[in-house]
């Protein structure tokens, strides 16, 4: 008898719920191996025991040929006493000690568990639950770690003796699924409807559901991570009343379609955006619209109206492909309205008796389920920005998947911001961002905050002992994890040095590359000096920044009511640069009487007028002056559209014709630079005067913007020696502006860092307060409140 050897095998990583345990079980019987595997709270551990050459062969190739869905960060082994013994085993999971292993994100159903769906000799046929390893829910169903069934919410669901034979059988597909199930044993769709609502006795509920839909109803809809709100996209009534139930002002609706076929005539679809719908993840992704392109009879005026974009994604769940009919299915509609299921601002619903309440006024019929909801997990939202994936919302498919760290930090919570808001834990080199929560101005979505905290604490294992929040002092979110501080020193953070840091964390950015030229345009970030900033060239690296440029300050009037109505924004940036409010400016007129009056009052008195340097805004301005946009229904509303008009308007007549004007500081000075925009609105009234059309104006405002950048980064260089610009903030999620910036940066040598993965909005501000926090000196006595590091504002 040869030599035989014993390993201890850990594996870290996405290696639980992704069939792991069942590899590893035929990868060790394959050589003949001897021993076990089980899931632990640090991850898939393994002993094998056999003739060293198989042992190390195991070892060699476990995370090369792992499954699809693994994400293995790690493999250590050690050689460990030979026990004997024959065959290998898959043994009970162990709980006990801090948890290291990563729960895999929910995934799209696999084409495999597909054709079943769609095979009428399969006991699965039109099993609305069908899942295997390879897809199926996962983060939105886990109750804890290790990742098993009794850890899920199908525990309450014993499996029947055909699912358990399939659980059991290593060469099954379903080898250790915990989600698995069948007609037999799972959970149970209904439809509910009626007042109250009623389930339908002896009715298929999905075709029920397909009747009602093509009828003109609106259903609720239990998905994954919440519930939808869905109606046929083409019934232009239907699409209206949900409009106006849901609050939603003029906000554009996500569609779902059976396939890429059923959309391709609507939008311009490359090889990237086809990859992003039918990938795993299956996304919300904006896509073009094909100008001219007859939508009437598919898309009802009222699912996007004023948007450049659709938003489509295709099925992801089992329940989603019923819906919209499988082959031989009668017609039904070919393309849905599929929204998150809430009132706009409040939480996405994933509770069912909530659902009844919550969603009583604003759903027809119930489409539901008994599997509960753990986790809710909004749909992700991306775009594609120069043939490269652009997050606008990192969520379902993604959280809770950890990014990788270019330094180790501290256990560290960051609270993120108050729109938009999605926290951020880290340890070691891991970062874990939360799933979409949303905006913070709602009592619930604060609870939302709070639970969602603690469950992403409770699968990630990180206690943290440091605390970041931004150092607006109105923030929800920053008092929310002050009132749960502790003792926990809470850092503040200011809101763009944020940005920039999450643009730099995404690329890997450690301490010894040195700061960037960080170009951070939004809508709003509390400023150091109280004003309210969006339009800043900082030279940041982690630790600190210095503000080298910002848009020069005009007034904000009225706060919220500025950004609500564009044409009050216009009308401060015409004010401040001299320019007289003439009955026939487009802002001017949509201003009513009375409150022209008021405004100037109020511009004359300086009453409520924080001054501000913030793109978003100056956009909201030139929107409303160009006749674009003078009532913003949504967030970036006026933006979206001057976009949108931007892109009409794209050209070589766009080249050139509006410049800022720069104001340097004398040779010693503190100051930093000013951009000052009084003559771009010049030549923006000049052109409105002569007619031009209002695309032309969007292009040429959208190309001296990329000129200001431009000009700014190589006055940076001339000064600093800096050549990386770093571009952040929400409104880099504009693709015209982003795509022009990078251009002329790249032309000019510069290397340029653009989001990906995390989004540029204020869904990335987390991971960049995390960065900072962790590598901002702490001293004994600093305790909550404290902000990190003197801020110096030379240029």
């Amino acid at each position: 008898m040869g030599s035989v050897e014993r390993r201890r095998v850990v594996v870290r990583g996405v290696v639980q719920g992704v069939g792991f345990r069942p590899y590893v079980y035929t990868r060790a019987t394959g050589l003949g191996l001897a021993g076990h595997v089980t899931n632990t709270p640090e991850g898939v551990v393994a002993e094998v025991e056999g003739a060293p050459a198989d042992v190390s062969a195991f070892c060699e190739r476990l995370a090369a040929d792992a499954p699809p869905l693994a994400v293995v960060d790690a493999v250590d082994h050690h050689e460990v006493p030979v026990s004997g013994g024959a065959g290998f085993t898959i043994v009970a999971s162990r709980s006990g000690g801090p948890a290291r292993t990563l729960v895999s994100p929910d995934v799209a159903t696999c084409a495999d568990c597909l054709a079943e769906l769609a095979d009428p000799a399969d006991r699965r046929h039109r099993h609305p639950f069908i899942t295997c390893t390879h897809c199926g829910p996962r983060f939105t169903i886990v109750t804890g770690v290790p990742y098993d069934r009794a850890h899920t919410t199908m525990a309450p669901f014993p499996m029947c003796p055909d699912c358990a034979r399939e659980y059991a059988d290593p060469a099954d597909r379903r080898f250790h699924a915990q989600p698995v199930a069948c007609p037999a044993c799972g959970p149970r769709l209904r439809l509910l409807a009626g007042t109250p609502p009623r389930e339908a006795a002896d009715a298929d509920p999905v075709a029920e559901a397909r009747r009602l839909l093509a009828g003109g109803a609106i259903l609720a809809v239990k998905g994954l991570g919440g519930y939808h709100l869905a109606c046929d996209a083409a019934h232009a009534g239907a699409v209206a009343e949900l409009r106006r139930r849901k609050a939603r002002g003029d906000k554009p609706f996500a569609l779902m379609a059976r396939d890429p076929a059923d959309i391709e005539h609507l939008v311009h679809l490359g090889p990237a955006e086809r990859a992003l719908l039918t990938g795993p993840v299956r996304p919300i992704v904006l896509l073009r619209r094909r100008p001219g392109a007859a939508e009437e009879e598919f898309v009802a005026d009222a699912v996007a109206p004023g948007s450049p974009d659709l938003g489509v994604m295709l099925p992801y769940t089992p329940v989603h492909h019923l819906l919209l009919g499988l082959p031989g299915d009668p017609p039904g509609p070919r393309l849905l309205v599929m929204t998150s299921g809430n009132l706009s601002g409040e939480p996405i619903v994933t509770d069912d008796t909530e659902a009844m309440d919550r969603l009583g006024r604003l759903a027809d019929a119930w489409l539901t389920h008994d599997r509960p909801i753990h986790v809710p997990c909004d749909d992700s939202v991306v775009r594609v920005c120069d043939g490269e994936a652009l997050t606008l919302r990192r969520s379902r498919g993604h959280a809770p998947l950890p990014l990788t760290l270019p330094l180790s930090v501290p256990a560290t919570l960051a609270a993120g911001g108050d729109l938009k808001n999605a926290f951020c834990l880290g340890e070691g080199r891991k970062a874990w961002l939360s799933a979409h929560i949303g905006d913070m101005d709602d009592l619930a979505t604060q609870y939302a905050f709070e639970r969602a905290q603690q469950q992403l604490e409770s699968i990630t294992g990180v206690a943290p002992g440091l605390l970041a929040v931004d150092r607006h002092p109105g923030y929800r979110s920053g008092r929310l994890v002050r009132a749960r501080a502790a003792g926990r020193p809470v850092l503040g953070v200011q809101h763009h040095h944020a940005h920039i840091a999450s643009a730099m964390a995404e690329h890997g950015r450690d301490d010894g590359a040195g700061r960037v030229i960080g170009v951070a345009f939004d809508g709003t970030g509390y400023g150091d000096d109280g004003a309210v900033w969006g339009g800043e060239v900082l030279l940041a690296d982690y630790a600190g920044y210095t503000r080298f440029a910002h848009l020069a300050y005009v007034p904000l009037p009225g706060g919220d009511a500025a950004v609500h109505r564009p044409y009050r924004m216009a009308l401060s940036h015409l004010r401040a640069a001299g320019l007289d409010w003439d009955p026939d400016l487009p802002c001017t007129a949509a201003c009513p009487p009375e409150e022209l009056r008021l405004l100037r009052r109020q511009l004359d008195r300086n009453l409520h007028c924080v001054p501000t340097s913030s793109m978003g805004r100056l956009f909201d301005a030139v929107s409303s002056l160009a006749g674009v946009c003078h009532h913003a229904g949504y967030e970036a509303q006026a933006a979206v559209e001057l976009e949108s008009a931007a892109l009409a308007g794209c050209g070589t007549e766009a080249d050139g014709g509006y410049a800022f004007a720069l104001r340097r500081r004398e040779p010693g000075g503190e100051s930093p630079v000013t951009a000052d925009a009084a003559p771009v609105l010049a030549a923006v009234v000049a052109d409105v005067r002569a007619g031009e059309p209002k695309a032309l104006i969007a292009a040429r405002f959208h190309t001296a913007v990329a000129d200001l950048v431009g000009t700014l980064a190589v006055l940076a260089r001339e000064r600093h020696g800096l050549d990386t610009v770093a571009l952040s903030g929400g409104v880099f999620a504009n693709t015209v502006l982003s795509s022009a910036c990078a251009r002329l940066l790249r032309e000019r040598g510069f290397t340029v860092l653009r989001h990906h993965r995390v989004p540029p909005n204020d869904g990335g501000l987390a991971l960049g307060q995390l960065m900072v926090a962790a590598s901002t000196p702490r001293h004994p006595q600093q305790g909550e409140g404290h902000v990190p590091g003197g801020t110096r504002q030379s240029a």
